[in-house]
């Protein structure tokens, strides 16, 4: 379903999208019920403390720093096993960058951040924005280091589908009318997975979160620390959670921001986080309706008629696209419309934005600000290219949780409770999470509870009216975690530390750079 990550003041939204490629992830009603059923699945197990001696190599590594092409910081290759059950099939290398600790006071280790995805480039996240945007006095004391997971980016990045062929997989209808359209999807999806097991076969089978977990502490060695340190976002929770959960011994401080609750099956994180968009847009239509160039409504206006607005603007899209002004041709369908308005609901700096673009496309009958926030989602350049994020995403959810449907028939039957989850998007996201059915290869994971008892306190940060990582989830992994905290923040937009909040920030800044956490339940505004 849709995660993203975000890349805070350089780039509009945050965490994965795809109607075309998704996998997980409202609040609302999923809320009340999140943690009850995550005593019905199985806790993780820790793997032995001991260091296997098929895995003593990669522990001993030693990395060769060099100059990445940007100022103050540097880049190294990482080697893990492809193959955690049989070390001796090979290598995957995994890229790594840092940023060395900047004083004064003394230097804490290495801090470890990912901004989730799956897909995201933890590289990209360092050099954009967490190795110059994080506080001053984390980035005094700690060696600021990414690694982007197996599969990722620059760490021999999935491939499944050239820039022409994804541009028509992102615009392929994804409401559809009849039997021939639902034919056209599940086409799609076909094509989309037979790309992905034909250019990435020796990949495909070992980009698991379980994997990247491990790879992490292989990191955590080499830099030599004893334990480690992470902010991980959004989906980088369930990587940070993995990590706890196997190395519960070797957890220094952790931060999880936009926390995912791993006890859910994937048709349950589809709907809840369906859920979610709809508070999240909710939100934006209540805002809207206040502001003079609101396109969707005028003061007094109720969010459900703003919904219903916007829905009618999608199906007469869904029939008459209209023009971009596109370089390759593209009209903006329903399909990009919607991938647009969903960017958005990531965080409402960029709801004036969205204002714009639907401005123009309602009342001018141009679409290229929505197809703009559209392809920023799915990182197309102004070439054509798309980075691998959606690969990568389609990839990891996959192989993490079996498919949330297998059959059309079985997404018709469940379109009411996405529908009522979320009327403007709920049709959408169901056919959305049909994605996984016809992947090549099968999945190696499973719904579980993460407990990682014996760790030290685990900050879970939770946002009330987050769209993509509800705050039910935040409520039931701090809840599962044996050590876990839980710090809200009640307010609008994707994960929360450097939103705004001098609450939340001090919070985790005093955790960093003190060891001190948040008192369990604390909340800020």
């Amino acid at each position: 379903m849709y995660l993203r990550r975000s890349f805070r003041r350089s780039r509009t939204g945050v965490t994965l999208l795809s109607l075309a490629a998704l996998l997980v992830s409202g609040c609302s009603a999923a809320e009340s019920t999140s943690s009850a059923g995550s005593t019905a699945v199985a806790a993780l197990v820790a793997l032995p403390r001991a260091t296997p001696a098929a895995l003593a190599p990669y522990y001993g590594q030693k990395l060769s720093w060099r100059g990445c092409g940007v100022p103050g910081f540097e880049c190294a290759t990482l080697k893990a096993p492809l193959d955690y059950a049989d070390p001796g099939a090979g290598d995957v290398r995994l890229a790594v960058a840092r940023k060395k600790a900047t004083g004064p006071g003394k230097r804490l280790g290495s801090l470890l951040v990912n901004p989730g995805g799956p897909g995201g480039s933890a590289v990209g996240y360092l050099q954009q924005y967490a190795g110059i945007g994080y506080p001053a006095g984390v980035r005094a004391r700690y060696d600021m280091v990414a690694v982007d997971p197996r599969g990722v980016a620059r760490s021999e990045p999935v491939e499944c589908l050239g820039g022409s062929a994804m541009d028509t997989y992102t615009q392929t209808d994804t409401t559809p009318d009849d039997q021939g359209e639902t034919d056209e999807l599940v086409d799609a999806y076909k094509k989309f997975a037979e790309g992905c097991g034909a250019h990435s076969p020796r990949l495909l089978r070992h980009v698991s979160t379980v994997e990247a977990a491990r790879d992490m502490d292989i990191l955590r060695a080499v830099l030599g620390d004893g334990k480690l340190t992470y902010v991980g976002a959004s989906y980088g929770t369930f990587l940070g959670a993995t990590y706890a959960g196997l190395f519960p011994n070797r957890v220094g401080r952790l931060v999880l921001d936009g926390a995912m609750d791993p006890s859910l099956p994937a048709r349950r994180l589809n709907l809840d986080q369906t859920a979610g968009f709809e508070t999240a847009f909710q939100s934006f239509a209540k805002d809207c309706v206040t502001r003079a160039d609101c396109p969707l409504g005028k003061k007094g206006t109720a969010p459900a008629k703003v919904g219903e607005k916007l829905k009618a603007f999608f199906r007469t899209l869904d029939a008459h696209p209209i023009p971009t002004g596109d370089p390759d041709g593209r009209k903006l369908g329903e399909s990009l419309a919607t991938t647009g308005v969903i960017a958005a609901m990531y965080d409402e700096s960029t709801w004036e934005q969205l204002r714009e673009a639907l401005t123009s496309a309602i009342k001018d009958k141009d679409g290229a600000g929505l197809l703009a926030l559209s392809d920023s989602y799915y990182e197309r350049d102004a070439d054509g290219r798309y980075a691998n994020l959606m690969a990568a995403n389609a990839a990891v959810n996959c192989l993490d949780l079996p498919s949330a449907f297998t059959t059309p028939d079985q997404v018709e039957k469940a379109l009411p409770s996405f529908e009522k989850a979320s009327p403007v998007f709920g049709e959408g996201l169901a056919w959305a999470s049909l994605n996984c059915a016809y992947w090549p290869v099968g999945p190696t994971g499973e719904p579980h509870r993460i407990e990682a008892k014996g760790a030290a306190p685990i900050v879970v940060v939770g946002t009330t009216r987050d769209p993509a990582t509800p705050y039910g989830w935040a409520r039931s992994l701090a809840h599962q975690l044996a050590s876990g905290r839980l710090l809200t923040y009640e307010g609008d937009g994707h994960t929360a530390y450097g939103r705004g909040s001098t609450c939340i920030d001090s919070a985790i800044d005093t955790y960093l750079l003190h060891g001190t956490p948040p008192a369990d339940g604390k909340r800020c505004k």
